[in-house]
């Protein structure tokens, strides 16, 4: 039997994130278009090295971008929408950022469109989402009837010549033409963006054409829709769609990850490509029947390494699992992770100070390429016993090791009281006390949370680590930060302050260092969207919290002003999707043992003298599996981990959540069970479309919906934020309407973030004066 490796991507951001690094610099002015691309060819070569250094079969060209791979689909199909009004003049990098970003006069010729003529003010970016359940965001196609598709394949086609001039094998990537559609939203009521599927295959054609003239054998195409519930039309169009695609002669392999492929199973399996790769980590149970029902002479890809978490593979389990699938097939068999690596870290080479023994246990996106390499050979009946005994020993080292289990934290679950999720009295109750207590205006306004990380504080923090700046020295340093946010806020008007998070690295990462049961890396950086990197917490055993970890910072900002101080936590299952997590017992369990620890937090903060106490849930709908059938277990589990953080509280005791960048109008009902007083959304990108929802639903508690995009340097007006915030009062109460931008402002500057916050406390007095 033939066995090659492969990936279906990379990440993209580099070792030490030095596409980042690049990025940010552009977008200042302080390098240029020419300087940008230098350092894609450089990550982009060095990527494709290590690909080949591995032993892999082929290396995989079209992962890579500069923000975004959906936002590189809608350059490559020509689709840029229409109301940016892009000019000849400016180039497709600078277009690209635009879309990504935003722009107006104010910001156009030094951030978003270097170089070039600046774009009419209020050109707003694309709305930005989840990658299905991952936590890297993608920006979403705007589709309508007067969208037109045509060919801009140059940066692919350049990519390949470069992998090609290198001696590389290559293999690209592309993400399929009915799951672009499917990402994509209708701008036009009633339209139905399956309906441009006849002229965009065309394109693709073309593009599988211009591919095959290049030498490339293999094209990728993913299709990780085909592991969703797709009404019958989706599911219709995918057989004509291929026949289609298939006509031009290049080998297709097709992709599905992230979910089991259920009732699709058998129409994948017949579709005429000629290959086809699976999940075997989402959907190990189905790897028998795609072994049975693939025809002989077609390529099976098995996704057998985990691309998603950081565990090293049980080379013992995963050849147990790939002895039998290939004894029973005569056709070639590829192996590969079961998804991009894109939501791995980069390499365990630089992690010289983790613990020894959990190190052990680990194995990254570069890692990853390794075992790959040895599954190949052991299937091969070339096993490398030395690496083969090295992996046992790691896997038996983690099962037993007492580091992972606690048994007061299992002792405290199995004493849980039945009312433990539940508050003392109904929101309609709590609410007229906290009117009485807090006596806010209407269309109060506040922040999300953090403001500006300042150069400062990163260099404070930083020296703090490394033990240059004694512990006395950084508490003072943080304090006069946080004093300098609850001063400026005051300045503004705000009528709800927070402390402005300086002392956080990150949301998830500064709770995980101070609860048991996580472990850090110096560099295990992934990519949520453009610049944006997160380096998650890894959580390898029982939580529980030794101390308090935000009461001191917080009620030293509530000592500063007489205004409400808003205590800022993360929610439960934020932490858990947001960290790489232990997959020794289920999900559940592990956000029962985070819930606990955040509520202990929420208990001291009110014993504190803290009246409002936001917990953080961004992730709660990512989290939600791609299954519906599966939904309402994990919503079960999920809002009942939120209710256990929040219920400790009185009923004086305001609790906020957050949530942001998903759609949530499928599980309204199970939102408003979560029985938050105030929930903040992120809904300026849509134009307040999500609210429409919660109005309909008639959700009952509070609600601020965001009224600018705190992630493009676009400084929203006044009577931008009116118009919204109009829009809202339409759909929802205005007794029950906050006003706040979209979510936390650690990236922005202080010049816009003051700018910006103070037309916004001008559209909430309008409001109140009418």
């Amino acid at each position: 039997m033939t066995v090659h490796t492969h990936i279906l991507g990379f990440p993209r951001i580099g070792a030490a994130r030095e596409l980042k690094l690049a990025l940010e610099s552009h977008w200042r002015g302080a390098a240029s278009e020419a300087d940008l691309e230098a350092t894609g060819r450089q990550l982009r070569a060095r990527h494709w090295a290590l690909q080949r250094d591995a032993g892999l079969d082929y290396v995989t060209v079209g992962d890579f971008a500069f923000y975004d791979q959906v936002a590189n689909h809608i350059q490559l199909l020509g689709c840029e929408p229409a109301r940016f009004n892009f000019t000849p003049e400016q180039s497709p990098l600078s277009r690209y950022f635009t879309l990504a970003r935003g722009a107006d006069t104010q910001t156009a010729h030094g951030d978003c469109c270097h170089g070039h003529q600046a774009l009419e003010a209020g050109h707003h970016a694309l709305e930005m989402t989840k990658w299905f359940d991952t936590n890297y965001h993608y920006l979403v196609p705007e589709l309508s009837p007067q969208t037109r598709f045509s060919l801009a394949g140059e940066r692919l086609l350049a990519e390949v010549a470069e992998a090609q001039a290198l001696g590389h094998p290559v293999k690209a990537a592309l993400i399929g033409p009915l799951t672009f559609l499917w990402l994509g939203k209708e701008k036009t009521p009633g339209f139905d963006r399956l309906a441009l599927l006849e002229q965009l295959l065309p394109v693709y054609g073309a593009l599988l054409d211009r591919l095959k003239q290049q030498g490339v054998t293999w094209v990728q195409i993913d299709e990780p829709i085909l592991g969703l519930d797709l009404p019958n039309a989706w599911r219709s169009a995918f057989e004509s769609t291929y026949w289609q695609l298939n006509q031009v002669g290049v080998n297709i392999l097709l992709a599905t990850y992230f979910s089991p492929l259920e009732e699709n199973l058998s129409l994948t399996c017949r579709l005429p490509v000629a290959g086809l790769h699976v999940d075997g980590i989402r959907a190990p149970h189905e790897l028998v029947s795609v072994t049975d029902w693939l025809p002989a002479h077609k390529v099976l890809s098995i996704g057998i390494v985990d691309g998603r978490n950081v565990w090293r593979t049980d080379l013992d389990a995963a050849l147990a699992v790939l002895r039998p699938l290939a004894a029973r097939r005569t056709g070639p068999l590829w192996l590969a992770p079961s998804c991009s690596l894109l939501h791995a870290p980069f390499s365990l080479a630089t992690e010289t100070g983790l613990d020894g023994e959990i190190r052990t246990w680990l194995a990254f996106a570069t890692e990853k390429l390794t075992e790959l390499s040895l599954l190949k050979d052991a299937l091969a009946g070339h096993p490398d016993a030395a690496a083969l005994a090295i992996s046992r020993q790691a896997i038996a080292s983690r099962r037993a090791s007492v580091r992972v289990h606690r048994p007061p934290v299992a002792q405290r679950l199995q004493t849980l009281s039945p009312t433990v999720d539940r508050r003392d009295s109904s929101f309609a109750l709590r609410q007229a006390v906290q009117r009485t207590r807090f006596q806010l205006p209407h269309f109060p306004t506040t922040t999300i949370g953090s403001f500006p990380q300042t150069t400062a504080i990163r260099a404070a923090r930083a020296s703090h680590k490394r033990g240059d700046l004694p512990v006395a020295e950084y508490e003072r340093q943080m304090r006069a930060e946080i004093a300098h946010a609850v001063e400026r806020q005051e300045a503004l008007g705000l009528d709800v302050l927070v402390h402005g998070e300086a002392e956080r690295n990150d949301m998830v990462e500064y709770f995980g260092e101070q609860l048991d049961g996580f472990i850090f890396t110096r560099l295990g950086w992934v990519q949520s969207y453009g610049s944006r990197c997160v380096k998650p917490p890894i959580l390898y055993g029982d939580v529980q919290r030794p101390a308090a970890m935000t009461v001191e910072w917080t009620v030293h900002a509530q000592s500063l002003t007489d205004k409400p101080m808003k205590g800022m936590l993360t929610g439960p299952v934020t932490i858990l999707q947001w960290s790489f997590v232990r997959d020794d017992q289920p999900r559940a369990a592990t956000a029962l043992q985070l819930a606990l620890a955040i509520r202990d937090e929420v208990a001291d903060l009110e014993t504190a003298g803290i009246g409002i106490i936001q917990i953080d849930e961004p992730a709660i709908r990512e989290g939600l599996p791609l299954r519906r059938g599966q939904w309402d277990a994990y919503l079960e589990w999920a809002t009942r981990a939120f209710r256990i953080a929040a219920s400790v509280v009185g009923d004086a005791t305001q609790i906020h959540t957050h949530m942001c960048y998903a759609q949530f109008n499928d599980i309204l009902p199970q939102i408003a069970a979560m029985d938050a007083d105030v929930i903040t959304l992120e809904t300026s990108r849509s134009d307040m479309e999500l609210l429409a929802d919660f109005g309909q639903f008639q959700y009952p508690n509070e609600i601020g919906p965001g009224v600018y995009d705190i992630h493009s340097p676009r400084i929203p007006s006044t009577p931008d934020m009116v118009r919204l915030l109009q829009k809202a009062s339409a759909v929802i109460p205005p007794a029950n309407l906050w006003v706040n931008p979209d979510c936390g402002l650690k990236t922005r500057g202080w010049a816009e973030t003051e700018a910006a916050l103070q037309n916004m406390v001008a559209a909430a007095r309008q409001m109140r004066a009418a």
